[in-house]
């Protein structure tokens, strides 16, 4: 009798054991099956969310099967202590181990702005405001010129006033380096508020790159020669002051408005920049063509004619004018 009981206890261990461990290959399976999704997909993990929310939202997001084996999988292997709030991209093929180690990593997704050259810092706080990955407000406009242009790389909650403050430093790491490579004892400035005063206006002159430097010979060239700068962008500002566009063509009466950043009116530069330059504008003003040009106006293909007389941009102007009727027409 103690014989058969032993033999029927035996086999339903036995039993137990095999459904036991049935159990566990079709847990392990689960586990290790590959995620649903078809397309990358991106989740947020918000701060101080529990693992089993994570896993609702994975589910909801179609990047796991099951949200349970997800919540199993993470408290056994102890990762849910270590998961991280923040922004991810998942991908096809990831099984739940994957999932787990890409939340533990912080490995977050990656955005970016680009800052366009020669905006003003209201332009610039508006873009920010734009970015609604971005959070916080910015107390204080920044200084005109203190802004470096760029592409900048930030992550989902980074503030803008972050932003702001990395424009700034991106403008002092360049300044050193920058200045040391001008020629200043040749030029008829020689700070570097006044070298971001003259960029910023050759920014606004041009949009071709390589015609900076030519344009910086132009101002350079009026400058010492006491001529007045009669730089079109600065008239915008005086009567716009950088806080919108101006919506409209100048006229000779706006030539004439009586503003101390208007350089129809005063000699010499302004006394601040009328927007936030670019390096290669900074770089044009510090290290200008060596030209005898005086005069450049636009030549109807995105650049500009120079003239180093007045008969001769006369006629500049005049080819200018003919082209923009014929545009008209």
């Amino acid at each position: 009798m103690k014989k058969k009981l032993l033999i029927l206890l035996t086999i339903l261990l036995g039993a137990i054991g095999l459904g036991l461990g049935g159990v566990y290959l079709y847990v392990d399976a689960k586990i290790h099956e590959v995620g649903p999704l078809m397309e990358d997909v991106t989740v947020i993990v918000p701060r101080g969310q529990g693992v089993r929310a994570i896993g609702q939202a994975l589910q909801e997001a179609n990047v796991i099967h099951d949200e349970r084996y997800f919540t199993l999988q993470a408290r056994l292997s102890g990762a849910h202590k270590l998961l991280k709030a923040g922004e991810y991209r998942f991908t096809p093929g990831m099984n739940i181990p994957d999932i787990l180690a890409h939340l533990s990593s912080n490995d977050t997704v990656v955005r970016s702005i680009t800052i366009p050259e020669g905006l003003t810092s209201r332009e610039i706080v508006d873009l920010l405001y734009a970015e609604e990955a971005l959070k916080g407000d910015v107390s204080e406009m920044p200084k005109q010129g203190s802004l470096l242009p760029e592409t900048y790389h930030y992550n989902l909650g980074d503030t803008r006033e972050d932003i702001l403050g990395r424009m700034r430093i991106s403008l002092e790491q360049s300044r050193a380096k920058l200045m040391q490579s001008a020629r200043l004892h040749e030029l008829p400035y020689k700070t570097w508020d006044e070298v971001l005063i003259l960029a910023s206006i050759v920014e606004k002159e041009t949009a071709v790159g390589a015609e900076r430097p030519q344009v910086a010979s132009v101002f350079v060239n009026r400058l010492k020669k006491g001529m007045r700068l009669q730089s079109d962008p600065t008239v915008i500002y005086a009567l716009t002051e950088g806080l919108k566009p101006l919506g409209r063509s100048l006229t000779r009466q706006d030539w004439k408005v009586d503003h101390p950043y208007n350089t129809y009116v005063i000699k010499g530069l302004p006394p601040g920049p009328i927007g936030n330059p670019g390096l290669d504008s900074i770089k044009a003003v510090l290290n200008p063509l060596q030209t005898d040009y005086l005069y450049f106006v636009a030549d109807g293909s995105g650049g500009h004619a120079f003239a180093k007389t007045l008969k001769e941009h006369n006629r500049n102007v005049a080819a200018w004018r003919k082209f923009k009727k014929q545009q008209q027409n």
